[in-house]
């Protein structure tokens, strides 16, 4: 697989270990596989194709690990093993990215670590989400979203200015770039992208870079 994405011209690859399939509960590794992504890291270093190697990071920690420190401690080792950028799972307070930012550098960890952003469309689907990957949803954002429950075209609009304040600060702040989760919708993504360009929030800083998922 390594092989026919490098001979299709990819050069970047995010490595994740993944999700446990639906309806389970802890995740099993197929026999001879990986059970952590930065097995999967030290396995694409190991093959020597030369790529931009991308993994997760967790600010709030990994929903399997809600012990920040030996989530911390897992990272480094994931950065060791040879990744060369991170992106941030999902979060709505961008005090737990810059805390996390602040943690990692200590810990040594130099990598770029860009945030991975949200934007709201649906409360339902947001509750799912944030679930699933333990983000926690700040309290005054969960009281404006309940007002609004009632009206998808409300919550779509919150959710695009949250997503659009969260984004400025954040690069205000020195984040390298903003990972969209667009979640193959790409309405809100436009909207808050075309805010951003109007802000310039990023001027000042070093260069950054927007992507989608």
């Amino acid at each position: 697989m390594l092989k026919r994405l490098v001979d299709a011209g990819i050069e970047n690859v995010l490595a994740l270990r993944g999700d446990p399939p639906k309806g389970e509960t802890a995740f099993v590794p197929v026999a001879g596989g990986f059970r952590y992504a930065q097995e999967l890291v030290a396995f694409i270093r190991e093959q020597g194709f030369d790529l931009c190697v991308g993994g997760a990071c967790y600010p709030e920690g990994h929903v399997e690990t809600r012990d920040l420190e030996q989530d911390l401690q897992n990272l480094c080792a994931k950065v060791d093993a040879g990744v060369d950028f991170l992106i941030t799972q999902l979060f709505f307070d961008n005090a737990a990215y810059f805390d996390f930012v602040a943690r990692a550098r200590a810990a040594g960890i130099d990598a770029p670590i860009i945030p991975g952003i949200l934007p709201i469309t649906n409360v339902a689907q947001l509750q799912r989400i944030a679930s699933l990957c333990g983000a926690g949803i700040p309290d005054g954002l969960r009281r404006e979203l309940d007002l609004r429950s009632d009206d998808a075209e409300a919550v779509a609009s919150l959710g695009v200015a949250y997503a659009t304040l969260q984004c400025a600060e954040l690069l205000a702040g020195g984040a390298p770039g903003i990972h969209f989760y667009t979640l193959n919708r790409s309405p809100a993504t436009r909207a808050i992208l075309s805010a951003l360009r109007t802000l310039s929030p990023w001027e000042g800083q070093p260069g950054f870079s927007m992507s989608s998922a």
